[in-house]
């Protein structure tokens, strides 16, 4: 047990011995004369280094232009991710609901005004209009002969929305909150 002690130890003893040579004084680099790096005056403050910069930064973005506007777009439409209802413009008018979407699902709708109003026994019918668009990219709507002050919400339904092209089927519902007419 003692020799296989021993000749498992050897094998680091002999690495440590090293040929006994110092190493030279000559191998460490040497610096050339100039301007020292940091000046030490004893007894005053030495200031801080500073930098000065001449000339322009490049911008951090490159530079922006944006698509123009149209007045017949009253929507301000984004990409349909992770969106569910299609979004909508309700303005109360005087006994009417004037209604705006972005006209991007097909040229057909139908929009209802539903009344929320607490009714006992069967809830009537909405009554839905079917609107056409034009070759816009608004769809706009008026719902009229409604109860001023009476809450109502608004349904917009697109039959004939679109398909994509791995079969997914384009928004086809907007609602909104509940609103007023004048």
């Amino acid at each position: 047990m003692r020799r296989v002690s021993v000749l498992a130890v050897l094998p680091f003893l002999l690495g440590a011995c090293g040929s006994g040579s110092s190493p030279s004084a000559s191998a460490s680099p040497t610096v050339p004369p100039g301007e020292a790096w940091v000046n030490v005056v004893p007894g005053r403050a030495t200031p801080s280094a500073v930098t000065r910069r001449s000339g322009t930064f490049p911008p951090a973005l490159p530079p922006v232009s944006f698509l123009p506007t149209s007045s017949a777009c009253a929507i301000a439409w984004n990409e349909d991710v992770e969106q569910v209802l299609i979004p909508m413009t309700v303005t109360p008018g005087a006994g009417s609901l004037k209604v705006q979407w972005p006209a991007r699902y097909g040229k057909v709708y139908r929009v209802a005004a539903v009344p929320q109003e607490i009714v006992s026994g069967a809830q009537p019918e909405p009554k839905w209009q079917t609107v056409t668009t034009g070759d816009g990219c608004t769809g706009s709507a008026t719902i009229s002969g409604l109860k001023p002050g009476a809450p109502y919400i608004v349904w917009l339904d697109a039959p004939g929305t679109p398909r994509g092209l791995d079969n997914s089927r384009s928004l086809y519902s907007g609602r909104s909150g509940v609103v007023k007419p004048n």
